[in-house]
């Protein structure tokens, strides 16, 4: 009662504490993130001059830009002319009603000659001098019709190529230089150039239609001016124009507001809520052991110290982020599958922070899975090294393959590719590195500290073969029963073996007062009385306890050591004392273990082999049915005694058990091969 009591009092503060963990997490990432959303925006407006040298955040189009190269390229397009030939008929007929009432008012006797020269001006549509129309009434009628052909004649051949607004002048000016060259009296040519240079319009005009057409075809070839990541938008010391102003406004660095905006500030708190939400909200329905331990707060302290971590490389360049760091460091640490999630939720943090693009997003998706499937195979820790030289060529991959989409220059790809390799090997390195911390600062167990401690030089078990090799012998073989039998439940092997070997540590304060250690030697339980030497056996796990704790044995490894005998009785000492003195006067307790009982599946199997492996030792010629027997007898007494009501083994798992305990035991126990006996008295002979 006392026990339940105090377990719900520490389940209670527990609980006070794991919030209070998650409540300095929200704040930390929260102030992480919107100081480095909003301490990037830049207080500036157009004159300033710029306080550093800014450079885009992200790729943007430069829309300002492309609009002024659109209105360039389609200020250099040339106008599409097209002539009227309205103009060249109209000169034509303006020319030819002037011949008709000349020759008309030639006709006309009843005229004086000056009375002529005055209606033809007052008639004529083309306007010349006096003395052109008196040159005009003077041409004989066959030089007039000769001169109004000729006349016809230099049209065509003026009006056929176009003539434009702004090159009248310059076709009035040739007009007379054409006229100098002909072959004609001085009258003639007077006429002739006052004719046509007062009859003379321009005929090729802007056609706007195919203008604008082939305006908006040159416009359509042109690509949108893009302002790429990282690229400088305006150097420290220049002025900020209209333009730079944009482009920092577009990059999001602009700063509008005075202090913090609180839009911003409420989107991250909701972003963050969410994925919280997410993670831990995976953790309670899916790793409940999180939350039990330092467990939690290891994880918070790798999300926080890679981000962290992320923030200050980032300048360096984004592909070196060491994300995928914290996948491998939980994976190891805490749990494969928690090591995806926990990979997601920082990528998606970073994205926010950094505004980080596609490729390099799908990269760290990609490295962080790959490293966490490849911490199911972490035996050794130069295995780590190889994981983040793996990771590096998945990473190049990945770069590879956007790079290709894009279109990358050769050199760019060769580069981020490069990046791509530290990545993994640098994330490889942070973990190898910071194992240990976490190993040893927050005790946690990782199969590299297990497979550690399962070395035989180590100091303990070094002790335990030269001191208690009857001990050790036998850890070794329960170490093999317990590794098996939990690898065919589920439950953790490289802790059931460990935890094997460790479990008797505590003989080695008195090694000879146990059986298995006693080749050749006198029992010295013979000349002790049964309480005593029950004391002894029993306290070999609480030796053992001190042994683990003054060597640094991590905590699960001791809790197997204090939790394989549980709380059983030390039956032969009992038994003995039951006969020599009356039985009322034995009291039971000072017959059995102080427990507690195995609270772990590894535990209870670390126990079940213990047991066993002594059982089946025991046996007189053993063959597989006597040891399979035996193996199922020790099982169910454990069973029937309590001993496994705390540890979550089901009946299925039990069988299974003994059926690994026999196929080792039996492989342990097999036949020998009797040799012939004359054989043998031969050999003797001989030797």
């Amino acid at each position: 009662m006392k026990n339940n009591v105090k377990g719900k009092i520490r389940n209670k503060n527990k609980k006070y504490v794991n919030i209070i963990i998650l409540l300095l997490f929200t704040i930390i990432l929260f102030l992480v993130i919107v100081q480095k959303v909003e301490t990037k925006k830049i207080d500036v407006k157009v004159g300033d001059i710029a306080p550093f040298e800014i450079r885009a955040t992200k790729e943007i189009e430069d829309k300002i830009a492309t609009e002024q190269l659109k209105t360039r390229v389609a200020n250099n397009v040339e106008p599409k002319y097209r002539l009227s030939p309205s103009v060249q008929m109209t000169m034509k007929q303006n020319i030819k009603e002037f011949f008709n009432k000349v020759r008309k008012l030639k006709a006309d006797e009843s005229l004086t000659f000056n009375e002529k020269i005055e209606v033809l001006g007052e008639e004529s549509r083309i306007l010349l001098s006096k003395n052109e129309y008196y040159i005009a009434l003077k041409l004989s009628d066959s030089k007039l019709d000769a001169f109004e052909n000729t006349l016809y004649d230099l049209i065509n051949q003026i009006m056929g190529a176009g003539i434009k607004e702004e090159d009248l002048e310059y076709e009035k000016n040739n007009i007379e230089k054409i006229f100098e060259t002909m072959d004609l009296s001085e009258n003639e040519k007077q006429l002739g150039i006052a004719i046509l240079t007062n009859t003379i319009q321009p005929n090729k005009f802007i056609d706007e239609e195919a203008t604008k057409r082939k305006k908006e075809e040159e416009i359509a070839k042109i690509e949108p001016v893009i302002v790429k990541e990282h690229e400088v938008i305006v150097r420290k010391g220049d002025v900020i124009d209209s333009h730079a102003l944009y482009l920092i406004k577009e990059s999001g660095l602009l700063k509008e507001k005075e202090g913090c905006d609180k839009r911003t500030v409420v989107g991250v708190i909701i972003l963050i809520a969410l994925l919280q939400i997410i993670i831990f909200g995976y953790i309670h329905l899916f790793n409940k052991e999180v939350l039990e331990g330092n467990k939690l707060l290891i994880l918070i302290i790798i999300i926080t110290t890679i981000i962290l971590i992320c923030e200050g490389t980032y300048n360096i360049s984004p592909f070196i982020m060491p994300v995928s760091a914290a996948a491998l460091l939980i994976a190891i640490l805490i749990d494969i599958r928690l090591s995806l999630i926990v990979n997601i939720f920082i990528i998606f943090i970073l994205s926010l922070m950094f505004k980080l693009e596609d490729a390099l997003i799908a990269m760290y998706l990609v490295s962080g899975s790959i490293g966490a499937y490849m911490a199911t195979k972490r035996q050794q820790r130069y295995n780590i090294l190889m994981n983040g030289l793996i990771m590096g060529i998945f990473n190049i991959l990945t770069i590879i393959s956007f790079g290709l989409i894009k279109k990358l220059e050769l050199m760019e790809l060769i580069g981020k590719s490069g990046y791509g390799m530290l990545n993994g090997l640098f994330c490889a390195i942070l973990t190898i590195g910071t194992l240990p911390i976490w190993e040893n600062v927050f005790k946690v167990v990782t199969p590299l500290k297990l497979l550690e401690l399962s070395n035989p030089n180590q100091i303990l078990l070094k002790r335990l073969l030269l001191e208690a090799p009857g001990t050790y012998h036998h850890s070794i073989i329960v170490g093999n029963l317990s590794e098996r039998a939990a690898e065919a439940i589920g439950a953790d092997p490289l802790l059931a073996r460990v935890g094997a070997y460790y479990h008797d540590i505590g003989k080695l304060k008195r090694p000879y007062f146990f059986k298995e250690n006693q080749l050749g030697m006198d029992n010295p339980h013979d000349k002790l009385d049964p309480r005593t030497s029950a004391l002894i056996i029993i306290n070999h796990t609480k030796d053992g306890i001190e042994l683990a704790k003054e060597h640094n044995i991590p905590k699960e490894i001791i809790d197997i050591i204090a939790q394989h005998h549980g709380d059983t009785m030390v039956a032969y000492f009992y038994h003995k004392a039951l006969k020599e003195k009356e039985s009322n006067e034995v009291n039971v307790k000072d017959f059995r273990y102080p427990g507690p009982k195995p609270q772990t599946r590894e535990a209870a199997i670390v126990m079940l082999a213990d047991s066993t492996e002594a059982a089946v030792r025991s046996i007189k010629e053993p063959n597989k049915n006597k040891i399979e027997d035996m193996i199922r007898n020790v099982i169910r007494g454990k069973f029937e005694d309590g001993q496994l009501e705390e540890c979550n083994l089901t009946f299925k798992d039990l069988n299974i058990i003994a059926d690994s305990f026999v196929s080792v035991m039996a492989g342990i126990f097999h036949e020998r091969i009797e040799y012939p006996k004359l054989e043998l008295e031969k050999e003797k002979g001989e030797s």
